[in-house]
């Protein structure tokens, strides 16, 4: 589910076993996916067929991994905006970020969320948020404030995109 609702991290068989049983109650589907040493980097998305990125936000924390408890407790991240990433991964992120939105024939609105594993240069993507939060402090408008779109215009830019979308003027 979304905000990390149903997510654990095992390191045993023991782990493994209680994050299944906690996963299969939320959904039928259940994913295992093998855990990296990364940073969590985000970039949002704004458009229809020609979409464009925003600047990089990274989020920090100091507990096992970014779960629910994290995300919503006062204080238990690091919101970075701009992420401080050298030039060439911030560029392959947002490319990567525009090629994922149009995998999924996007529209208006995504934040994609990656891991970069610093040690050896890789930049994996995450997830795709096809809804991602849009309130005032949300990631996804700070992205967008932080390239020079303030809140009012994106929320307006977002209605032309709508409208664009269903072929209403």
């Amino acid at each position: 589910m979304g905000s990390s609702v149903g997510i654990s991290k095992a390191n045993n068989r023991q782990e493994l076993e209680e994050a299944l049983d906690s996963a299969a109650s939320y959904d039928r589907r259940v994913i295992v996916e093998a855990g990296v040493t990364a940073r969590e980097v985000e970039c949002s998305i704004l458009g229809n067929d020609e979409p464009k990125a925003s600047v990089l936000g990274e989020t920090r924390f100091s507990t096992d991994f970014y779960d629910y408890e994290t995300k919503y407790t006062d204080g238990g991240a690091e919101l970075l905006i701009p992420s401080p990433v050298p030039d060439e991964v911030r560029n392959r992120i947002q490319e990567m970020a525009i090629q994922a939105f149009k995998a999924i024939d996007g529209s208006g609105i995504s934040r994609v969320d990656f891991f970069y594993v610093e040690e050896t240069d890789e930049v994996l993507i995450n997830e795709i948020n096809t809804m991602p939060g849009f309130t005032a402090t949300s990631m996804y408008p700070k992205m967008w404030e932080a390239s020079g779109v303030a809140f009012p215009d994106l929320v307006d830019k977002l209605i032309q995109l709508g409208l664009e979308r269903t072929g209403q003027k």
